[in-house]
């Protein structure tokens, strides 16, 4: 497994899996409905940091860090992920999440915070409590699940 900085040609590949895990409704706030200039400005575009997971060449997920807040909050960092479908299962967000927290430490952030991380997403709860995250608060019935309904989000921190 390699993670390298993204490159523009990295895009294509970024988007369609962004496009892919909105769609699904179970993990991810952002929804099919949100349009590629959003999602690289969110992802791809400064102040974000974009990364890439490959296995063999082959493209396997991607995460960016960038300020959670600016101004008096830009010291902690935010952090997202995507792993696609066919590289599930292989530790690949623990590995990214780790390469995210050694990145966000050498940009000079004190601090990671996930805002949204949906609650019945158990292996992204387990991968970022691998990483020492820990909920410090829950948010009633804030994400729309496709399936599911209203369930909770948690807040997730960690100090670097």
């Amino acid at each position: 497994m390699t993670i390298r900085e993204a490159t523009e040609s990295d895009w294509p590949h970024v988007w369609a899996l962004f496009q892919s895990v909105a769609a699904s409704g179970d993990v991810f706030a952002y929804d099919e409905s949100t349009t590629e200039a959003t999602a690289r400005k969110l992802w791809f575009d400064a102040p974000a940091a974009c990364f890439v997971c490959e296995e063999d060449g082959r493209f396997a997920g991607t995460y960016y860090v960038r300020p959670n807040h600016p101004g008096r909050g830009a010291h902690v960092a935010n952090a997202g992920y995507m792993v696609s479908p066919d590289f599930r299962g292989r530790g690949l967000a623990v590995a990214m999440c780790q390469h995210s927290l050694e990145t966000a430490k050498r940009l000079g952030f004190t601090a990671m915070q996930f805002n949204f991380v949906v609650s019945t997403n158990a292996s992204a709860v387990r991968a970022w409590e691998r990483c020492g995250f820990a909920v410090i608060g829950r948010l009633s019935g804030a994400f729309h699940h496709k399936e599911l309904s209203f369930v909770d989000a948690f807040v997730m921190f960690r100090e670097l």
